[in-house]
């Protein structure tokens, strides 16, 4: 499964003038008034799977109501082009009158936005319930960037276990109306590095945090430290319990995001900072693949020019090595069709800088890593697909 990305991310920021703004990712990068071109761009491309969701505020306008209207035409378009979507139901924010991810009947109101969903397109197969859990949760509840903006162990609790029931019950709502869904769940694969003995235990202490996401939404049983965290910070028994008995990890892949931002070092004051590639894709997905032994996907990657086509290679040999040790992995990912906005910042600022990380430009002009992209597609899909792990999807 070779694949892009349509970015639409819509978190909630504070502005320097104190009011809130949305930030919409297809309204900065032009996607609303070029869709279709964007479409044609991906078949151009010759890729066949594209990781896309309409805006979720915008289309989840009150409980039980919906406004279809672009998700018709794009998800229409698609089906007569031959792409298949990968549907990114939740990425980075909830409607207004949800508020934040501190709500607990956001799992509810997802769920049911998720079914109704999938009876309105019964020919979807691929999902992304909720793009990113655990960045989610980290940028709104722990960071303070997004969202709630609160920086409290108690608030990314709060809302590390609101998203990820959310996400388990979209899953079982859309498996109530199409029995053959698949879940791609795309996650952040984290490491942290010690940068002296001193931040042992802290690094350690995080490098099990980092699985807290996928260990709740996989019904994975948690170590003590973990499950007295969970507990300390406002999780109770029962709310832990749910996740064992009601995860769906058989109609599963799991998706693993890796930036040169992913690996870190930890000092032993506490603080940490990026430490740049060290482990790389390899060993990280190589951990997760182990504690959860689904099939993989590579769900995103990019870095910022010039040195696009060196780390496009780069990931591309960490994912063909990993399938030819084994590892069930069906897909990879660059993330995105065309240049984003202002992740400089991770949309925290709202200065309209232009990111160069796309396959194309906002001028919807290809790029070299675009050339580079097209051609790795072009020499590599008929020997690799020879492998399908027993894993068929249908464009119906």
């Amino acid at each position: 499964m070779f694949a892009t990305g349509i970015e639409n991310s819509y978190p909630t920021i504070l502005l320097p003038d104190g009011k809130e703004k949305r930030v919409d990712e297809m309204e900065k990068t032009g996607h609303y008034q070029n869709w279709q071109k964007d479409f044609m761009l991906v078949k151009e491309m010759g890729i066949e799977f594209l990781r896309y969701g309409v805006p979720y505020y915008k289309t989840h306008i009150a409980p039980g109501k919906y406004d279809w209207s672009f998700a018709t035409e794009t998800f229409s378009y698609l089906k007569k082009i031959g792409i298949t979507p990968i549907v990114d139901l939740c990425h980075f924010g909830v409607p207004d009158w949800i508020g934040n991810f501190q709500n607990p009947d956001f799992p509810a109101y997802f769920a049911e936005y998720a079914a109704a969903f999938a009876k309105q397109f019964p020919h979807l197969q691929l999902y992304t319930p909720v793009n990113e859990i655990f960045i989610t949760a980290m940028f709104s509840a722990q960071y303070g960037w997004w969202n709630e903006r609160l920086q409290s162990d108690h608030s990314f609790v709060t809302a590390l276990k609101h998203i990820s029931k959310a996400n388990v019950m979209a899953m079982q709502a859309i498996l109530g109306v199409r029995k053959d869904a698949t879940f791609i769940q795309s996650e952040s694969s984290e490491y942290f590095h010690a940068v002296d003995p001193a931040a042992t235990a802290l690094a350690r202490f995080l490098n099990q945090k980092r699985f807290l996401s996928l260990d709740l939404t996989y019904g994975y049983p948690l170590n003590a430290d973990m499950y007295e965290y969970l507990l300390s910070n406002g999780m109770t028994k029962e709310e832990y319990r749910w996740f064992t008995y009601n995860q769906v990890k058989a109609s599963c892949i799991m998706g693993n995001d890796y930036y040169v931002t992913n690996e870190h070092v930890v000092h032993p004051d506490g603080s940490t900072q990026a430490s740049g590639e060290i482990f790389g894709y390899y060993v990280i997905t190589s951990q997760y693949y182990r504690r959860y032994r689904l099939p993989i996907m590579h769900t995103e990657t990019n870095i910022k020019m010039p040195y696009c086509n060196e780390w496009l290679l780069k990931q591309w040999a960490n994912v063909h090595r990993l399938k030819h040790d084994g590892v069930p992995i069906v897909g990879f990912t660059w993330y995105s069709l065309v240049h984003q906005v202002d992740w400089d910042t991770a949309l925290r600022e709202d200065n309209g800088n232009i990111n160069e990380l796309g396959l194309y430009n906002l001028d919807r002009k290809i790029m070299p890593v675009g050339e580079a992209y097209k051609n790795l597609i072009k020499n590599w899909n008929d020997i690799i697909t020879e492998e399908s792990y027993g894993l068929v999807f249908y464009n119906r």
